[in-house]
């Protein structure tokens, strides 16, 4: 992608109404736009971030045996009337109705609706277990939303839906997705601790948060410091192995960790003193086992082995991605700007021309961009007229890994300058070189 024919707008000074970092980061860096409180469009470079976010979350999700499906965003009142969650879930909601004045709502989730798509569907336990997961906009009217995308009131959602014939199938299924978000949040480069949360309005008796910890975190969670090493399950983690997600599970319970809401001060102060870490956290993912609540109601049920009709048991298992970008963005940054993860960057590359229009340098960086986007490399090609310091902190504010700098003297000796922007080292090599080294 050549900048001269990219949308992305830069704003030069920080946004009054920003109040943490990666709000401030996202609008200078032409991420997004506000379009009304708590509703942002997402610009050229903010969806390129977000879709890599999304490929991560659908591929850990597939691998943990989930299927995607896609479900609306309007959904009939009558089915959160039959669950009794229509007048319970509050002014959160947004309430309308349709031509012929039938009540309809704009989904904050989606328990009623996967729930009537299975019990038309599914009769038998010969059909389960099954998970069915959606990346959906959804919509909730919070009273304060804040710090851009963080907390707002549109929003991206990956919701999945678990179905077990017992309880026991349904704690393998809540394993299951308890592995392939540590295992999600690691590949987008963050540490998640889960912590043992509320249920709040989706319900159940079983729940877990994955929080990361950050100065500018919403609430304050206390956990056990060793978790911040522990080793994350592999890629050739066992899914159908219910012995060895269980044991996943148990190691990373093993220890205190919980949210504000679920804090036990006597239990935490059992912990040894200097084991104990207390800190800000930014939720990331929410995991619930809820049981027969939405199926005995909706009677979704299934004959079972014993030929008997039996209500299965359900969980549900939510990452929001518009919140994740603002959240990496919080775990990596510096005073000039982004850092991003590679695995989520807009771009792997940044090719700088220090003097577009000088033959030499147009050459060589035409050379290099051609030979990097050949090899699959997403490349940004910085071909603008603008001054050596205005291209660099732009490269600097938008965070991609590697800056590969071509100036007039460098280029007349056959070399270019090559910036890893998360260490700021900088190393001269030959033009072959530097294309060998990412396109091996």
């Amino acid at each position: 992608m050549r900048l001269s024919r990219f949308f992305m707008p830069i704003l030069k000074e920080n946004p009054k109404e920003a109040e943490i970092v990666s709000h401030r980061l996202m609008l200078r860096a032409g991420m997004i736009r506000q379009q009304s409180q708590g509703i942002y469009s997402w610009l050229p470079l903010g969806k390129r971030v977000l879709d890599k976010v999304n490929a991560i979350i659908r591929d850990e999700q597939n691998r943990a045996g989930a299927i995607e499906l896609s479900m609306p965003t309007l959904q009939s009142a009558e089915l959160w009337q039959e669950s009794g969650r229509y007048d319970a879930y509050g002014k959160e909601m947004l309430r309308i109705k349709d031509r012929q004045d039938r009540p309809m709502l704009y989904g904050p989730t989606n328990e009623e609706m996967v729930t009537d798509i299975f019990r038309s569907s599914v009769k038998s336990y010969k059909d389960l277990p099954l998970n069915l997961y959606h990346i959906q906009l959804k919509f909730r009217d919070e009273i304060r939303p804040r710090f851009g995308t963080m907390r707002s009131r549109e929003f991206m959602m990956k919701d999945a839906y678990s179905f077990d014939l017992t309880r026991e199938g349904a704690e393998h299924s809540y394993n299951k997705m308890f592995a392939a978000y540590l295992r999600t949040f690691d590949r987008l480069g963050l540490r998640a601790i889960p912590m043992r949360a509320d249920t709040g309005p989706i319900g159940g008796n079983l729940s877990h948060e994955f929080i990361i910890l950050a100065d500018t975190g919403e609430s304050e969670v206390f956990c056990h410091k060793d978790f911040v090493g522990f080793d994350i399950p592999g890629e050739q983690t066992d899914f159908d192995s219910v012995e060895g997600l269980q044991a996943i599970f148990d190691k990373w319970t093993s220890l205190y960790a919980a949210t504000s809401e679920m804090h036990d001060e006597a239990a935490f102060n059992a912990v040894p003193e200097g084991d104990r870490l207390s800190a800000r956290g930014i939720e990331v993912g929410h995991i619930f086992y809820f049981g027969t609540k939405y199926s005995e109601p909706m009677g979704a049920k299934v004959q079972g082995p014993d030929g008997k009709e039996h209500f299965v048991h359900m969980g549900s298992y939510g990452i929001g991605p518009t919140r994740l970008v603002p959240a990496i963005i919080e775990a990596s940054h510096d005073d000039n700007g982004i850092i991003w993860p590679a695995s989520v960057a807009p771009f792997d590359v940044v090719v700088i021309n220090m003097k577009a229009g000088d033959q030499a340098c147009d050459d060589t960086c035409e050379l290099i961009y051609a030979a990097l986007s050949k090899a699959g490399k997403d490349v940004l090609y910085d071909d603008t007229d603008d001054r050596a310091g205005t291209k660099f902190a732009t490269a600097d504010l938008i965070g991609v890994p590697v800056q590969i700098i071509a100036g007039p003297r460098a280029v007349a000796n056959g070399e270019v300058e090559v910036k890893d922007r998360k260490t700021g080292a900088r190393e001269t090599m030959t033009i072959e070189a530097a294309i060998n080294r990412f396109v091996a």
